[in-house]
């Protein structure tokens, strides 16, 4: 069969099997919208901040939104410039395939197909239950978390294969609001401050102590997750080269000055000395707690609805990305080639969309058949589904930039453009020495997080997720390199690869006709 032409919608096929996404859908406004969507700011100053202050203790919260800008934007200065390069739907593991080799994308690839995906399952956790509070406090019915998270799980699975353009703009819609509501709060805490007065203590070095700051710093880190998925959707985006790098550093400047500001108004809300209680006592319940005594019932009752459709935000745009990262192994053979193709109709990668949904399913229900209670124990889908799916996820990905970091120094320096670079590699690796040590405290402090003593099973067997991620997709690599290696040489290639297989296509037909009339 002959190579097919594109499409007049824009999907190009070959051999009949839709190879790539649809090009040129995503401008700056909409792939800005998509990745800060991930972070969901609604459900990080409700969720996450509690969290931080109240399990692991550390009060100067606002101090680690600041540092970790600073890093991440160092991380970033080669990470978006490789971005100009290297236009793949798996950015981490492609960008680390181009830098060290496709054994160690293959690596990369499975580590990041298990982060994404532990950090979606965990929102499943905590947005079943915040709905199931809501059904119970305002409809005096008590439903049981989980039939809400699965119901999310199939929303999310439905929208997903609608177009990405419509997907933007319904994230576009609730992020914006979202950021309305958080301000608002933040502007009525500043002025009607807790019994502390406006105090900076929180800015203060010293209350970064404690066995917590590793998870503190992982889980702070998970707040800016979603800039680093830029790339993902170069393909889908007009002027990647301009639009994927640009769409980086706003997001990290938004969400490093957004929450630095925001998680300072919950100290003086409730007083830096009293912050750490006040989370322990209220849980998810925080945020909620300091806004009705200062902008009443009606506004905290918008709040919690807002609370629950920034989190189905999120959701969608991590199912987003596992899909894309799924239909981008699977166009390089790291995946069955069925993961490789598009939907005929809406472009979108529908095989990856539906193993994720699978995978939310198998989750979901596993968490919920060890909930002690039917209605709804906040244990299991907080602070446990939650908290150590979303931890689980945010040391994958911190990994992944660190080796990241590496790989773009290598990349750059293969190509001879090191000393053009140099600044950029030097910001590198700072940044991948700062990542590497913020990863080593996260699994020396991971029994903080999961509430147990130190050397328990539970703190080594779920950062272990990660280390068995890597070690399973290294292992494949090497495997793919020694049995199929027009496979392996094929790794985090994304679309030139697509091209390279119907110009081969294409001169054996030529080579084959030629013999034939010779």
């Amino acid at each position: 069969m002959t190579a097919e032409p594109p499409s007049s919608e824009g999907i190009r096929t070959y051999k009949g099997e839709e190879r790539a996404l649809r090009a040129d859908r995503l401008g700056t406004t909409g792939l800005l919208l998509s990745v800060l969507a991930a972070s969901a700011p609604l459900m990080v100053v409700a969720g996450v901040m509690p969290t931080t202050f109240g399990v692991m203790g550390i009060t100067g919260q606002p101090l680690l939104f600041v540092i970790l800008g600073i890093v991440l934007a160092l991380f970033s200065l080669g990470y978006a410039e490789m971005s100009r390069h290297v236009h793949n739907a798996g950015a981490f593991y492609a960008y680390i395939s181009r830098g060290l080799g496709g054994t160690a994308g293959a690596g990369a690839s499975l580590v990041a197909l298990v982060a994404y995906s532990a950090m979606q399952v965990g929102i499943y956790g905590i947005f079943g239950f915040e709905v199931s509070v809501i059904c119970s406090t305002y409809l005096g019915l008590d439903v049981a978390w989980w039939i809400f998270a699965l119901a999310s799980v199939a929303a999310v699975a439905v929208l997903a294969w609608l177009k990405i353009d419509l997907n933007a703009r319904v994230l576009g819609v609730l992020l914006l609001i979202e950021c309305v509501l958080v301000v608002i709060f933040d502007v009525a805490a500043i002025a009607d401050p807790g019994p502390e007065g406006l105090s900076l203590h929180a800015f203060n070095p010293e209350t970064l102590t404690g066995a917590g700051l590793g998870t503190a710093l992982c889980f702070c880190i998970a707040a800016f997750v979603g800039f680093e998925q830029a790339p993902v959707y170069a393909e889908e985006t007009r002027r990647p080269h301009i639009v994927v790098a640009r769409v980086m550093f706003l997001a990290i400047g938004f969400v490093a000055l957004f929450f630095m500001i925001s998680s300072w108004a919950l100290t003086v809300a409730s007083g830096p000395s009293g912050i750490v209680g006040d989370a322990r006592e209220q849980s998810a319940g925080l945020l909620f707690h300091l806004t009705e005594s200062r902008l009443g019932t009606t506004f905290t009752d918008v709040l919690h609805i807002l609370f629950v459709t920034g989190m189905f935000a999120a959701m969608l745009s991590f199912h987003n990305v596992v899909a894309r990262y799924a239909f981008a192994m699977g166009r390089e053979g790291l995946l069955p080639a069925a993961f490789g193709r598009t939907n005929p109709g809406s472009g979108a990668p529908g095989t990856g969309s539906l193993l994720q949904t699978g995978i939310s399913v198998v989750l979901v229900a596993a968490f919920a058949l060890t909930d002690g209670n039917p209605v709804g124990d906040p244990t299991a889908p907080v602070l446990r589904m939650f908290t150590w799916m979303g931890n689980v996820g945010a040391l994958g990905i911190i990994v992944l930039m660190a080796a990241a970091s590496l790989a773009v120094i290598v990349f750059f320096a293969r190509r001879g453009a090191a000393r053009a670079q140099l600044w950029r590699l030097l910001a590198s690796g700072i940044a991948g020495l700062a990542l590497l040590t913020i990863a080593g405290y996260t699994v020396k402090d991971f029994s903080v997080l999961v509430g147990a003593e130190s050397g328990s099973a539970l703190s080594w067997l779920l950062p272990g997720v990660i280390g068995l991620a890597a070690v399973a997709g290294t292992g494949y690599g090497l495997l793919l390199k020694r049995t199929r290696p027009e496979v392996h040489a094929r790794i985090g290639q994304g679309n030139e690869a697509f091209q390279l297989e119907k110009a081969a296509d294409a001169a054996g037909r030529f080579a084959g006709e030629r013999a034939t009339t010779g």
